[in-house]
């Protein structure tokens, strides 16, 4: 039994020697060496270090298609502006108001009318003009005192009227146009005198004519204020 095992293993050894080329098998060793390493003369070198060159593409491919006009869209032209309409406007006119008056008159539309313009009008009577004034005092003793007050003030060119429906008021110039009579107010607002007025001067009967323009929707109030601070002199519609 035992040399047969023996005889086992040394054919085993025999078989892997001669496998393995231990055995006068060298030039076959060599030959499957050989077959495994890559032939040489197929190998082409592509470049040293350098990045390779990248692949040429058709002109087609290459240029991308142009891309497409934009096309403004037109312009909206913007609707033309809606006018608005003018304001309706109404005008009153006074032929011939005292003095008094027109006073009244004056301190309603400016007191609650403020939307209402209010202006005197020379009439074609003898002594008509432009003045500036302070409005008829109570009596002579009150405007005796305004006369100190004035005085005060460095104004000096007055007088107090003696007689007529503007008695007791004090005139503080005559002018026969606007433009003097205003700039006389002004240079008397600027020495602190407040209460010269402006006005058309009353002609010789001491009347004045005197119009109101203002909007047309207000037009009732504005008469109902008015006849209640002169109920005797209804307006007339402006000629």
């Amino acid at each position: 039994m035992k040399p047969l095992i023996f005889l086992l293993v040394l054919a085993n050894l025999i078989f892997y020697a001669f496998s393995a080329g231990h055995l006068g098998g060298s030039a076959a060793h060599d030959a499957v060496h050989l077959e495994q390493q890559v032939s040489p003369e197929s190998i082409r070198i592509v470049s040293r270090g350098e990045k390779p060159p990248l692949p040429v593409l058709p002109e087609s491919v290459a240029k991308p298609p142009p891309l497409p006009e934009l096309v403004e869209p037109p312009a909206v032209s913007e609707p033309p502006p809606v006018s608005e309409a003018p304001p309706v406007l109404v005008c009153l006119a006074w032929g011939a108001l005292a003095q008094v008056e027109a006073e009244r008159v004056s301190r309603v539309v400016s007191r609650g009318f403020p939307e209402f313009k209010l202006q005197q009008v020379a009439t074609n009577g003898e002594g008509t003009g432009w003045w500036v004034h302070i409005p008829p005092l109570a009596d002579r003793a009150a405007a005796d005192k305004k006369s100190g007050e004035l005085r005060a003030l460095g104004v000096n060119e007055y007088f107090i009227v003696q007689d007529g429906p503007g008695r007791n008021a004090i005139s503080l110039g005559v002018f026969s146009s606007e433009k003097g009579a205003r700039e006389r107010l002004n240079q008397l607002q600027a020495q602190g005198v407040r209460s010269a007025r402006l006005g058309v001067r009353p002609d010789k009967d001491g009347n004045v004519r005197l119009e109101v323009r203002g909007p047309v929707d207000a037009r009732e109030t504005l008469l109902a204020a008015v006849l209640k601070a002169i109920p005797k002199n209804k307006p007339q519609d402006c000629q």
